[in-house]
């Protein structure tokens, strides 16, 4: 079992726990975002919440903040845009910077990079149309998964498993992004891999392999139902296991990902090929979620896991004072 440092909470000071915004996954944030305000303060961390679709991001300072733990989820929180403000504001926050943050939350640059790279991830093409979804579509072959390129959360994602399905997958996924990521679809087993810790100290949670109804994980399976399996640990060989937690930390680096995320992956059925699809760079913090499931199994505690991500807030570019 890994040894994790502990954290004197005295020394993390007055502790902004940043949940809601304005994104699709308002509701998911606010759910995340609880839960690790609880946890904080029954650490004895002075922690409060903010929620930016109420006070401006620039009233931060006024409220004393000299840290934010971001809960926030999708756009307007995990794209880089916050973590923007906070370079400015000059408050350390958790989870990956400004760039690793914008291009992690963009599905085709994360997978353009991850390929030129050498790392596994499926076959894609974008569409900003319906003609442009089916030109992709007779590339690709069938079945594909069509998702929005910059949401999170599974939201609008829908299979296609012929050409009468490709219009309404389409529709879709672009109710929620002008850009819509059309993917070749890979039969197997689902597994995704939370990650802790920067550079060559970020250490790979074990797998969880996820077990959804009918192999349909999706919003409402991912968070509300309770007939979504989770496996950890995933019983996987412990070869396997190994193999795709050192191409997860190679995902997170190549990304220049720091402090944690989450990358999820499917293992091909028929050769046990493993094929990334996308890493979460703030993921959630609810009741089911699967970071703090893979945690506990390494022998850290919620609470713990929290006061750890917190420890490692910093900043991009540590600001300089500036003469007049």
């Amino acid at each position: 079992m890994t040894a994790w440092p502990k954290i004197d909470p005295r020394g993390l000071g007055r502790v902004a726990v940043l949940m809601g915004g304005i994104s699709a996954e308002r509701e998911v944030s606010l759910m995340s975002g609880k839960g690790v305000l609880a946890a904080l303060q029954s650490r004895g961390v002075d922690a409060f919440a903010f929620d930016p679709a109420v006070d401006d991001i620039g009233a931060l300072r006024s409220f004393g903040a000299q840290r934010a733990f971001i809960n926030l989820h999708g756009r307007w929180g995990e794209d880089g845009t916050v973590q923007g403000a906070l370079e400015l504001l000059g408050i350390p926050y958790t989870g990956p910077g400004v760039l690793a943050s914008a291009l992690a939350i963009d599905k085709t640059m994360t997978k353009r990079l991850w390929h030129y790279e050498g790392l596994p991830t499926p076959q894609w093409r974008e569409a900003a149309s319906i003609d442009e979804a089916r030109e992709a579509a007779l590339s690709l072959g069938y079945p594909l998964i069509f998702k929005a390129t910059h949401e999170g959360s599974t939201l609008g994602l829908k299979r296609a498993d012929g050409p009468d399905e490709v219009e309404a997958a389409y529709i879709e996924a672009a109710r929620y992004d002008s850009r819509v990521l059309v993917e070749q679809f890979i039969e197997g087993d689902e597994v995704t891999c939370g990650v802790i810790g920067s550079g060559a100290e970020a250490r790979a949670l074990p797998l969880i392999r996820i077990v959804a109804p009918g192999g349909n994980y999706d919003y409402e399976h991912k968070y509300f139902s309770d007939d979504t399996r989770y496996i950890c640990p995933s019983e996987l060989p412990a070869d396997e296991e190994a193999r795709i937690q050192d191409l997860v930390l190679r995902s997170y680096r190549t990304l220049g990902c720091r402090g944690w995320a989450r990358a999820d992956v499917m293992i091909r059925a028929t050769d046990r090929q493993p094929f990334l699809l996308e890493i979460n760079t703030s993921p959630g913090m609810t009741g089911h979620s699967l970071v703090p499931m893979a945690a506990r199994v390494a022998g850290l505690e919620y609470a713990d896991l929290c006061l750890l991500i917190l420890s490692m807030a910093a900043l991009d570019q540590p600001h300089r004072s500036v003469s007049r």
